[in-house]
């Protein structure tokens, strides 16, 4: 039987699933978060046998008292503060993605059995993707480019990571959603943030499962020093704009959310950090690919139950709150300008300077 394995940021949307994925495989799980109200009622829902080690990860004593004292085979390094989150407090997210990621890989370093260290990053590593002039969907070995803050936060920590001596798997992730309405928590910046992004963006998602299910595998396949791209099967590249709205309508939602703003074909900085992912060499190795698109509507339209009827009644309403809400709501232009949009609502999405 594979040893412990200690789950950063395991009550996070990742996090859950991967620990639950763990529990499943008979593994012995230690999940490392913050001490919060939120956290404390989630743990009351943990699978038996998995233990809370509440550790604040921007403080490297309590960071090295952690894993001595789990003494992990290995260690999923999930913790990190995303979009859009991220761009409205740059100091707190800058110590949690980065400075936290090099504290914890020093501590690991220094164990007298360092465990192998599996880290989440993303394919915003790759910057702005501009579909009529990228080509082709983006493979590991292409370089990185830093478009945002979070970009080249993703792309620090992974320097951090590869340079280390440890045993190391980097896991970028694609589109991570989730057929639970209730898994991804509302927010109205969220909202204003998803209006925000080019329509016609390329985006390949992946369901929260089979993401748990990679990150799993990866603790013990023979995938070290490795980069593993994470996103669905083909079924699940899709272009932004459509997303949202086949989720919304598979949930009674039919028409809910407003249309946003194309792309502009002519700016390959105007674009999010998102694209297609060629994940063949991932599913090879981790075998993780379980749940098609298809299979996430169908279960999102059987989750919402009797009160997607409620939804279709009222979506003609729905749809007009939202679409004065939105980025572009009286804004001038023809086309998306997400990092302007960012910038004006929530915060300053450049990287450090």
């Amino acid at each position: 039987m594979a040893g412990t394995v200690l789950v950063t940021g395991g009550f996070g949307l990742v996090g859950s699933a991967t620990v639950r994925r763990l529990a499943e495989l008979g593994r012995t799980v230690v999940v490392a978060d913050l001490d919060t109200p939120g956290n404390r009622e989630a743990a009351t829902n943990l699978p038996a046998g998995v233990t809370v080690k509440w550790t604040d990860l921007t403080d490297a004593e309590q960071t090295a008292r952690l894993v001595s004292e789990v003494a992990p085979e290995a260690i999923i390094h999930l913790a990190a503060i995303i979009p859009p989150g991220i761009y409205k407090n740059r100091a707190l997210a800058r110590k949690v993605n980065v400075e936290a990621t090099r504290t914890l890989v020093g501590v690991a370093e220094s164990q007298p059995t360092p465990p192998r260290f599996v880290q989440a990053s993303s394919n915003a590593v790759f910057g702005s993707r501009n579909p009529h002039h990228a080509t082709g969907p983006v493979t590991a070995d292409m370089p990185m480019k830093h478009s945002d803050l979070y970009s080249a936060h993703k792309a620090e920590a992974e320097s951090i990571v590869r340079a280390s001596s440890l045993e190391w798997v980097v896991l970028r992730l694609g589109g991570v959603l989730s057929a639970d309405p209730k898994a991804i928590p509302f927010s109205t910046d969220a909202l204003y943030f998803e209006s925000a992004l080019p329509t016609d963006g390329r985006l390949h998602t992946v369901d929260v499962r089979d993401v748990a299910w990679a990150f799993a595998a990866a603790t013990t396949a023979e995938v070290a020093r490795e980069i593993l791209l994470i996103a669905g099967d083909d079924s699940h590249r899709k272009i932004q704009g459509d997303v949202g709205a086949a989720l919304a309508s598979a949930r009674g939602l039919s028409g809910g959310l407003p249309m946003g703003r194309k792309g502009n074909p002519d700016s390959d900085d105007d674009w999010f950090v998102t694209d297609w992912m060629d994940t063949t060499r991932a599913q090879e190795a981790l075998g993780f690919q379980h749940y098609s698109w298809q299979d996430m509507l169908d279960e999102a339209h059987r989750r919402a139950g009797v009160e997607r009827h409620l939804l279709r009644v009222i979506a003609p309403l729905v749809r007009m709150v939202l679409e004065r809400r939105s980025a572009y709501w009286k804004q001038p232009g023809q086309y998306a300008d997400p990092w302007g949009a960012i910038r004006r609502r929530i915060g300053d999405p450049s990287p450090d300077s």
